[in-house]
């Protein structure tokens, strides 16, 4: 029976959460949905394999003492409504579209059993507090960091009179930055299972696979720019490639952590059936990774696509450049928080980067549009053709010549009241949107909610069990 709900757990896993580590690619087209299935399937039953670890703590994060447990018995009931709470709750927000975390999920429903079984005293509300901080931390660094390499790339490319020159400066040292960033994450996260790894190891290793990856990117750019277009659609290409490695690398280092949220308590429930013993951690045997590795693999391929597009595509458009950023902000965020002691969702983190993207392309495009507008006000008494002549020229401009353009408008020209056509244009630029507002307050409200819902789930099974099972 718990191996059943434990691979049901696995099933919403994927259905659910792997959508965050692929959907920018293939919301940028950089892969189709299929192959981010296949890549995304096959990584994530790797990761849970290969390194999903010995030993994990069945109970996440500390969150109650086991040592309150009265008896085996109870213990057995208690993980097994947790992980049936959990694996509930993920199934409804994978249903209503929302991207919740599966680690908080897990933890509500240890807590909410816990507390059911317990009582209050048996849980860490400090640990609980932490968590709770997480909902605000992981999204908001997440899209904080995102939002930063996207304007980088847009100062440093995407603004310049030539694209191609500028990406062949700049691309090759974003991706280093990137090879830096994943092969530290994936030994911090993804190997440390295997063998131990302190972070100055992880980042020292990862700096010789950056400059490695450097010089090798800096041919490759100078071997294909020459048959690149002068443009983004150009420039997108360069990150094809890095996005495909990104959703992959995302997926190994998710399966070997996140794989223990469904096998975690199964592995409890297991070391307590076998030997009596009620365990903080438990030896995971081979068949419970395959149930978390098959059932991770099985529910992307059968339930991923819903949460893949959201992430990827619904809730603002992503090119390659913008995917990069928010892959690119996952890996950083998780290394800088962990050296921290900050509490992080990885789910939260790739959505906040979305978001964090989608708000910066806002505001880039509303300030863009009033400089136009301000360009109009300045020409009002000119003709079209000087109007449309100096756009032309500014569009063509460097963001340092757009700046001394408009420095020089506004000096030898008069800035006169607003028509009322001017007006109305100004007023349209204020609701320039593109991020959906609906996704935000659905995705947001899915997070408040996900630890006391899978908590209250969680201790209404365990009273049903304890009524119908337990003395």
């Amino acid at each position: 029976m718990a191996a059943m709900i434990g691979g049901y757990m696995a099933l919403n896993i994927g259905a659910n959460d792997v959508a965050n580590n692929v959907g920018p690619a293939v919301g940028s087209h950089a892969i189709t949905l299929v192959g981010a299935i296949i890549i995304a399937a096959v990584f994530e039953a790797s990761g849970a394999l290969i390194a999903g670890g010995d030993v994990v703590g069945t109970i996440k994060s500390g969150i109650i003492d086991p040592a309150m447990i009265g008896d085996t018995e109870t213990f057995i009931w208690l993980m097994m409504a947790g992980l049936l709470a959990a694996a509930l709750w993920l199934n409804f927000a994978t249903a209503i579209g929302a991207p919740v975390s599966t680690t908080h999920s897990i933890v509500g429903g240890v807590l909410g059993a816990g507390v059911a079984a317990g009582g209050w005293g048996i849980a860490d509300w400090g640990v609980v507090g932490k968590i709770a901080a997480s909902w605000v931390i992981s999204p908001v660094l997440g899209g904080i960091i995102a939002a930063s390499f996207l304007y980088l790339i847009k100062r440093t490319i995407t603004y310049q009179s030539d694209l191609l020159a500028a990406a062949q400066r700049m691309a090759p040292i974003l991706i280093g930055v990137m090879a830096w960033a994943f092969t530290t994450y994936l030994m911090l996260k993804g190997l440390k299972k295997v063998f131990p790894v302190s972070f100055l190891t992880a980042s020292i290793v990862g700096l010789i696979v950056a400059a490695i990856v450097w010089v090798w990117m800096r041919k490759y750019v100078a071997r294909v720019a020459p048959g690149l277009t002068n443009d983004k659609e150009g420039v997108n290409t360069l990150f094809t490639v890095p996005l495909i490695f990104a959703a992959a690398l995302l997926s190994f280092a998710h399966g070997a952590n996140d794989v223990a949220n469904a096998v975690g308590p199964l592995a409890g429930i297991s070391e307590a059936i076998m030997h009596g013993d009620i365990a903080g951690k438990a030896p995971i045997p081979l068949w419970v990774m395959l149930v978390g590795a098959a059932g991770i693999a099985l529910g992307l391929a059968l339930y991923g696509p819903k949460l893949i597009k959201t992430v990827g595509s619904e809730i603002t458009e992503l090119d390659k450049a913008r995917a990069f950023c928010v892959a690119l902000a996952a890996a950083i965020t998780v290394i800088i928080a962990s050296q921290l002691g900050l509490p992080v969702s990885s789910t939260h983190i790739a959505v906040g980067g979305v978001f964090g993207v989608g708000f910066l392309r806002e505001y880039l495009k509303v300030s863009y549009s009033r400089m136009i507008e301000d360009i109009r006000e300045h020409h009002h008494d000119g003709d079209g053709e000087s109007v449309d002549a100096f756009l032309a020229r500014f569009e063509a401009a460097s963001v340092q010549d757009k700046g001394d353009m408009l420095r020089k408008l506004k000096s030898g020209g008069t800035a006169g009241a607003l028509y009322k056509a001017e007006r109305k244009g100004l007023q349209k630029i204020q609701r320039i949107e593109l991020v959906k507002r609906t996704l935000l307050l659905r995705i947001a409200a899915a997070w408040l909610i996900t630890v006391p819902a899978a908590a209250v789930l969680s201790a209404m099974i365990f009273f049903m069990i304890r009524g119908a099972l337990l003395p």
